[in-house]
């Protein structure tokens, strides 16, 4: 048992410090990495969600103080994602149910982390995005990705960054500013539901023992931002994550 958390730990630390150096919290790759680990399906999106906060905070101070937060454009997105996440985190679902959403979004962060360079090309080489500055683009966004952040246990950066890239809402550091505030307060919120729905006392008991992989993020996700990923590209960090990614979401879809 030690050895397995040990090994999960340092696992855990790489995938902080890979997704730190851009921005994000890794949340899907926790979820894979503890599906794999077959640990108690109840326990992988509050782990998981505890892991986002603890990265992101700091790229989320990082960004602010690099002033590349832009609030008055961030709030409409936010106004409704948080509160969707805290009731998407409320969900009360069968373990068959929530295995098949885990496996279906697990499959989706993949494939957009393989397409988000294309899409990101797509965007570049488009003039005009109407339906970008549309009142109902922003908040509807928000609550939709929310929600299913807040159900599966993860921040929902990995489906945020790429629609924002596709409708050139900004440029790319501003997106992965305004990623990081948005796992960051949809973690809390959803956290915040996942605790209320399984009690918050028996809950904190049993994750309390996996502390070793709060650790491990802690410091991986600190090497990642001053490292900033300078020994693999961020191409490859996205493709290698990306194919974790499908291989957990087919082992988890097809038993």
């Amino acid at each position: 048992m030690a050895l397995g958390i040990i090994g999960l730990a340092l696992l855990f630390a790489a995938t902080a410090a890979l997704y730190a150096s851009v921005g994000f919290g890794g949340g899907s790759t926790y979820i894979a990495l503890l599906a794999l680990a077959e640990l108690d399906y109840r326990l992988l999106p509050i782990i998981a969600l505890l892991c986002n906060i603890i990265v992101v905070t700091g790229g989320a101070v990082r960004f602010q103080l690099r002033g590349l937060i832009d609030w008055s454009r961030i709030w409409p997105i936010l106004m409704l994602s948080v509160p969707a996440a805290w009731l998407g985190g409320r969900m009360v679902l069968e373990q068959d149910s929530i295995l098949l959403l885990l496996g279906l979004s697990l499959a989706a962060a993949g494939i957009l982390l393989i397409l988000e360079p294309f899409i990101q090309r797509a965007g570049a080489g488009t003039a005009h995005r109407p339906w970008n500055s549309h009142r109902l683009f922003a908040p509807a966004i928000g609550t939709a990705i929310g929600f299913l952040s807040g159900m599966v246990g993860i921040g929902g950066g990995i489906f945020l960054a790429p629609i924002l890239l596709l409708a050139r809402w900004a440029d790319s550091r501003r997106i992965a500013a305004t990623a990081s505030i948005f796992i960051l307060v949809n973690s809390i919120a959803g956290l915040g539901g996942q605790l209320m729905k399984s009690g918050s006392g028996s809950s904190g008991e049993a994750v309390l023992a996996y502390w070793p992989l709060f650790l491990g993020v802690l410091l991986g996700g600190q090497i990642g931002s001053i490292l900033a990923s300078r020994a693999l590209p961020e191409i490859w960090i996205r493709r290698l994550t990306a194919l974790l990614t499908l291989y957990v979401a087919g082992r988890i879809l097809l038993t």
